[in-house]
């Protein structure tokens, strides 16, 4: 097995979105703002090559989406899904499997594509099964008044008109061996049936921590994201998240932090901290 971390671009949201109800006084101290009050965010995704599979993790914004819809992001950095696929020698084609945390359109966007007439839309991922799970999928086919702007249904409903759609069965809130060396955790803080997906690589364990651990600046336990439609629920499942992750060294591998790619914590007196932070190179070389 052989791990890539794929860099698919920054974009902006909102700071007091991004942390909810703690102050700006505060979230600012690891997450500045700019005049806008906006924050710079990355758009990671992971690919793992594990013999004749080449699964990707998440796939970014993606860009067929209007000027308008661009312009409320500020989209920068010269990273692409496609330039970094093509810097480890892979192709869109090569991708095997594609494993959505959820439909969120800054993780999900770049699954889709226009058609040659640009005349309506295909699976980005021609090769490959997309992976979702059946209760999360109803989520986002019939969003809730919150979410409807973040389940647009360009990124969600071509997957499934393609056949290329299948689910991951959720009996609890973790499954074992979903995929060779591959865990998932289920959790429904932040939406419902977000899967996290905990790999084990090279003797150690790696978890995608998509959106119930935004960046490094949320592991205080009330750093909760005001996008979370349960956040008392998110409130429980991080913290619960964070105390195994401190008891078993578990390296978290951001999303959306653009400073920092990955992490351990460890417990203090005011509960699970930041141990340190690194790139995954430097963890598990090129």
């Amino acid at each position: 097995m052989k791990i890539y971390p794929l860099n698919t671009g920054n974009f902006k949201l909102d700071g007091g979105a991004m942390f909810g109800v703690v102050p700006k006084q505060l979230w600012q101290k690891t997450n500045p703002a700019d005049e806008n009050n906006l924050c710079q965010w990355a758009m990671r995704s992971m690919l793992i090559e594990n013999g004749n599979r080449l699964m990707l993790i998440d796939t970014g914004i993606g860009d067929k989406q209007d000027e308008k819809f661009f312009s409320h992001y500020h989209l920068s950095g010269s990273d692409s899904l496609e330039g970094n696929l093509r810097k480890y020698g892979f192709s869109h084609d090569d991708i095997t499997d594609v494993f959505l945390t959820h439909l969120h359109f800054d993780h999900v966007g770049g699954a889709i594509k226009w058609n040659k007439e640009r005349t309506g839309f295909i699976p980005a991922f021609k090769n490959a099964t997309y992976w979702s799970t059946e209760k999360h999928w109803q989520w986002a086919v019939e969003p809730n008044a919150r979410e409807k702007a973040s389940f647009l249904k360009e990124n969600i409903l071509p997957i499934q008109e393609s056949g290329q759609l299948k689910f991951i069965e959720r009996s609890g809130d973790y499954a074992k061996n979903v995929f060779e060396n591959i865990n998932v955790l289920f959790v429904d803080g932040h939406t419902e049936s977000m899967m996290i997906p905990e790999i084990s690589y090279r003797g150690k364990k790696l978890v995608f921590m998509a959106d119930l651990l935004p960046s490094a600046g949320h592991l205080p336990l009330p750093y909760v994201m005001g996008y979370d439609t349960r956040p008392l629920l998110t409130l429980d499942e991080k913290g619960k998240f964070l105390n195994r992750a401190a008891d078993e060294e578990l390296i978290l591998f951001f999303e959306h932090d653009s400073v920092n790619e990955c992490c351990t914590v460890q417990h203090t007196e005011k509960g699970v901290r930041l141990k340190e932070t690194f790139t995954f190179e430097s963890m598990f070389g090129k």
